[in-house]
């Protein structure tokens, strides 16, 4: 079990990845071409191409006493249908920066980031046997850049589990797994990215499995004091074809619904495994996410895709 400093520490590593800040920055907005996370947004960047986005301004614009809930509550839908035209969208872009300095926004951010990517990567780690704050720190910022199961499967591919090959050797060979994918992948701003695993690296290296702290990562010196301070009031790995799934009209089809429906099927649930999310599914979602203590809102996001290993 990780303690709260170390749980904190290993977020500080990954903000400083996504905004060069190891408190993050609330409102930082970034668009770089090529990048098929498109506009991201916030203290660990999450992104409009992903879905991700509507998710936080929807837990935004829900929560009482949000000072920009009425200036964006008219974009949730374009958020929803992940409406491209917001990456250059300025009166949008400036909101959400300007929101970056509300209270009720930074709580949202901490809330989501730990709900969403947080818990479920943590989850990942406990599955595999994994209980080093390193570890646990390397498989968050994989679920926070993208990528992290078809590296998983990768890595016990030529390790096997972490149990017979130990946690220590596992991870590293995770790690050089991941930045060799990262080095060559056809999209050039993400060989641009291999400093994160060069960070991990060096942190193997110093056999700093505990995060003991202070650790220095790209020039950013991480120590239990910047913890206590508040704030005044980025490229994505993740696939852009990855979709949020939910109950739409006409309703959502593919292979990426029939895997979902394989997933819970897999869980006890008693499906149509047809490739179509129709209300049945939402349904089983619904019942799922609320067993293992996830909002249960019937659309298979980035946490629930995670609970259900895909």
């Amino acid at each position: 079990m990780l303690t709260e400093l170390q749980k904190q520490t290993a977020k500080a590593i990954v903000n400083v990845f996504e905004t060069g800040q190891a408190r993050g920055d609330y409102g930082r907005v970034t668009l770089l071409a090529g990048d098929s996370g498109h506009l991201t947004y916030g203290m660990a960047q999450t992104t409009l191409g992903s879905g991700n986005l509507y998710l936080l301004i929807k837990a935004y614009c829900a929560a009482a006493g949000a000072a920009y809930a009425a200036a964006l509550k008219p974009y949730l839908q374009r958020l929803a249908d992940i409406d491209l035209r917001l990456d250059n969208d300025m009166t949008f872009r400036g909101l959400l920066t300007d929101a970056g300095a509300d209270p009720v926004m930074q709580e949202a951010q901490e809330n989501f980031f730990d709900r969403v990517f947080w818990r479920p990567s943590a989850e990942a780690a406990s599955k595999l046997g994994l209980a080093e704050a390193l570890s646990h720190a390397i498989i968050y910022d994989s679920t926070i850049h993208g990528a992290w199961a078809p590296m998983r499967d990768r890595t016990l591919v030529k390790m096997g589990q972490p149990g017979r090959a130990g946690e220590h050797a596992w991870i590293a060979a995770y790690v050089r797994e991941r930045r060799n994918w990262l080095a060559t992948h056809p999209n050039r701003l993400l060989g641009r990215t291999v400093y994160r695993m060069d960070a991990f690296e060096t942190l193997i290296g110093a056999k700093n499995w505990q995060l003991a702290l202070p650790v220095t990562v790209r020039g950013v010196r991480i120590e239990p004091v910047i913890f206590d301070y508040r704030p005044p009031v980025p490229v994505s790995a993740v696939d852009a074809a990855t979709r949020n799934l939910r109950l739409t009209t006409p309703h959502m089809t593919g292979a990426d619904v029939r895997s979902l429906e394989e997933a819970l099927a897999k869980e006890g649930y008693a499906i149509n495994v047809d490739g179509v999310f129709d209300e049945g599914l939402e349904r089983a979602l619904k019942s799922f996410q609320q067993e293992y203590g996830l909002f249960a809102d019937g659309i298979a996001g980035p946490a629930t895709r995670m609970m259900l290993g895909l």
